[in-house]
């Protein structure tokens, strides 16, 4: 196919996006482990954590343990989620080597996740990004509801333009625009991320879409296709938004590297070991992985557990 980049970094945001979503709670081990296995499968950037308050997000109340326990890989990135300067302080204690913020291109749905508006969540976060790169560490953006909001439905294009270049002016080095209730086709997500790039450039942006609708994929070749090299995505399918009713989790690792390779884009990830990684998770959390890579019978006798005795 025409017009495809010939490499593509996956950022691996399933320790995350995918776990802090998880009912019940998850053994810090168990996180680690599924980090340590991400890494050694080849992927370059894997979020680690966010430093949110325990009480919002109990499931990642175990952050700085999760960060210091690390054994980290060579050549790998571990950035955490930070809302705030008191995040900031806390991931910097735990040893983080780059950090992401957060906002929206909707109000309501800003409002509901972090109780203020577009504008004050940006007004909030320029002190954070500050100080972030006073201290060396890179600093990535998320926009949430890039294609649209559970609350306010269509999102202008302008306006997630504007908040992608209020984060880039901010000294964000990377913006993932996120589909968070995973609304978009391939037409809006390629119209959405050219009309971006107008303003940020290409080189600037990375993708995250959510599987609700079961367009990730071909959204993600349409943004390809209109030279986006940088995709988000959660191993197993895991993850969801507690913002967003019925919003699946994030596109499947496994299922994204499969379809990159099939275009011979070069990725660095050992298939098989990204889906063990899945499948060992999934076992932990005692179901079946949500990707379609990870339900294939020819996999079945790779599985393992993360809890299980190591050799």
């Amino acid at each position: 196919m025409n017009g495809l980049p010939r490499e593509v970094r996956v950022v691996e945001v399933g320790p995350r996006d995918g776990l802090q979503n998880e009912p019940d709670p998850v053994a810090t081990t168990v996180k680690i482990e599924l980090i340590e296995a991400l890494a050694a499968a080849g992927l370059k950037t894997v979020e680690a954590t966010s430093f949110v308050s325990p009480r919002w997000i109990p499931q990642l109340a175990d952050a700085h343990e999760v960060l210091r326990g690390l054994r980290r890989a060579e050549g790998v990135s571990y950035p955490v989620l930070v809302p705030n300067l008191r995040g900031l302080e806390r991931a910097r204690a735990a040893g983080a080597d780059s950090v992401a913020i957060f906002t929206a291109a909707s109000d309501t749905f800003s409002r509901k996740n972090t109780n203020a508006t577009v504008s004050e969540s940006l007004e909030r976060l320029a002190p954070v990004a500050s100080a972030a790169r006073a201290a060396g560490l890179p600093v990535r953006g998320y926009i949430s509801c890039v294609l649209g909001c559970p609350y306010e439905g269509d999102v202008p294009l302008q306006r997630v333009t504007a908040v992608a270049n209020d984060l880039i002016q901010m000294g964000c080095h990377e913006i993932s625009l996120g589909d968070t209730i995973g609304i978009g086709t391939p037409a809006a997500a390629r119209t959405m991320v050219e009309h971006v790039a107008g303003v940020t450039g290409m080189a600037r942006l990375a993708v995250h879409f959510h599987d609700t609708r079961g367009q990730s994929l071909a959204n993600i070749l349409a943004c390809l296709q209109a030279g986006i090299t940088v995709v988000d995505a959660s191993v197993a399918g895991l993850g969801g938004c507690p913002y967003a009713a019925g919003a699946s989790g994030n596109v499947a690792t496994e299922d994204l590297v499969y379809m990159l390779h099939g275009l011979d884009i070069e990725t660095g990830v050992d298939l098989t070991a990204l889906v063990r990684a899945g499948h060992a998770v999934s076992r932990a959390l005692g179901r079946a992985p949500n990707s379609r890579l990870g339900r294939l019978p020819e996999y079945e006798s790779r599985q393992t557990s993360i809890d299980e005795p190591k050799d």
